[in-house]
């Protein structure tokens, strides 16, 4: 299946080089390019891509703002943002938002394409940089004036065992079943079972629902 992605960044040099390298992708198609928010909403409107390659800080309307009308007008639309910044205030009001994911343009090509692949299939996906900085919001520190830290997840969410929050926990992280799997010391069945009873419990259906609903 060709996916397709719209590229929004407010630098054109970076649009052309993401433009070329996902271009060179057999399973990538760039249906667009977009300056800014505005742009970029529009664009979704009328070519209704797969993902969109949003930058965070731009002129006009911004990536976070961006995000939050097209997830809420095209909701199967997924959002993976690209960005210089990778604190605490950027990486959660952008997972607020709607972004399925989050990297930083430190991000190589086969990186940022394995990430486009991941949140076109509903699962979210971050840098290790980023998903540290997640885990460490998520367990209650880091806090920001314009992002305070959330709970953590046993406090906000006292239906979950231990374990199994301890799985959503990963799961926020960007994590896949064999890295949960692997740092949990539980089989790959085990951990399945485990994210089918959270996704029960929180009740979504995939992995980026259970990332919103937990920065909610």
């Amino acid at each position: 299946m060709t996916i397709r992605v719209l590229v929004v960044d407010d630098q054109a040099i970076v649009r052309d080089g993401l433009v070329t390298v996902l271009s060179l992708m057999p399973d990538l198609q760039v249906t667009g390019e977009a300056a800014d928010g505005a742009e970029a909403i529009a664009a979704v409107d009328r070519d209704a891509p797969d993902v969109v390659l949003m930058d965070l800080r731009m002129p006009g309307t911004d990536g976070p703002t961006a995000t939050a009308r097209i997830v809420a007008d095209h909701p199967q639309v997924a959002v993976l943002v690209l960005t210089t910044y990778a604190d605490d205030e950027s990486i959660v009001t952008a997972l607020r938002a709607g972004a399925r994911g989050y990297l930083t343009k430190d991000a190589g090509r086969t990186e940022i394409a394995t990430a486009i692949r991941a949140v076109a299939s509903g699962q979210s996906t971050f840098d290790a940089t980023v998903g540290a900085r997640l885990v460490a919001q998520l367990a209650g520190g880091g806090a920001t004036a314009a992002a305070p830290a959330v709970p953590p997840l046993r406090d906000r969410f006292p239906d979950l065992t231990p374990r199994e929050a301890d799985v959503l926990e990963h799961i926020a992280a960007g994590r896949t079943n064999p890295q949960i799997a692997a740092e949990l010391f539980l089989t790959v069945p085990t951990v399945k079972s485990y994210v089918n009873q959270v996704f029960a419990k929180l009740g979504v259906a995939t992995r980026a629902e259970a990332v919103a609903r937990v920065l909610r």
